[in-house]
């Protein structure tokens, strides 16, 4: 399965290539950009297997960037290591599907170096930092699976404008785009 979700962003390649043609916004043509209020999803669904990749600016998330120095930092960190480490409720799946989290990872330089540890990033000097999330979902009916809902997303972390959304389910594969208005994915 996690071959299969390291094969979706070139599987759907064309169909982001084709869409950033209509934009004619060559910031959006580029695929893996650092693009602050836009996050990414892939997600694959393979019998009852249903893996998420979330991959998103730590600015959307936690605010800044840069490692946590301040309580206020480090509890902002705290907060959205432990929401994201609560995927049933931040991703929300149709119940009747009956989806358990089997694994999950989240990785980030935010979640991992104390600031002396940190090392290379001179005071001033701007830092980029993702946060990436890995969930792997066991569904004992997964053809109940006809939406996935991102709603409570949205509203635990309100700096996420615009999530990318690269799915591939039981009626095929699409890239759409989920806002806090349509945060509604249909499989």
């Amino acid at each position: 399965m996690r071959r299969l979700l390291l094969a979706l962003p070139f599987a759907l390649l064309p169909l982001a290539v084709a869409h950033a043609d209509d934009d004619h916004d060559h910031e959006h043509a580029s695929l893996g950009a650092h693009e602050h209020g836009v996050g990414s999803l892939d997600v694959a669904l393979d019998g009852q297997t249903l893996e998420l990749d979330l991959d998103g600016p730590a600015m959307n998330l936690v605010g800044f960037e840069h490692i946590a120095t301040t309580d206020a930092d480090k509890a902002k960190v705290a907060a959205a290591q432990a929401q994201l480490g609560n995927p049933l409720v931040l991703f929300s799946l149709p119940k009747a599907a009956d989806c358990s989290v089997e694994a999950q990872d989240l990785q980030s330089p935010l979640f991992e170096a104390a600031p002396e540890e940190a090392g290379g990033v001179a005071k001033g000097e701007h830092h980029h930092s993702d946060i990436e999330a890995h969930y792997a979902f066991t569904c004992s009916k997964p053809e109940a699976l006809k939406t996935l809902d991102l709603s409570k997303f949205f509203k635990t972390f309100p700096g996420t404008h615009k999530i990318k959304v690269q799915l591939i389910g039981s009626s095929g594969q699409q890239g759409v785009e989920a806002t806090p208005q349509a945060p509604t994915v249909k499989f």
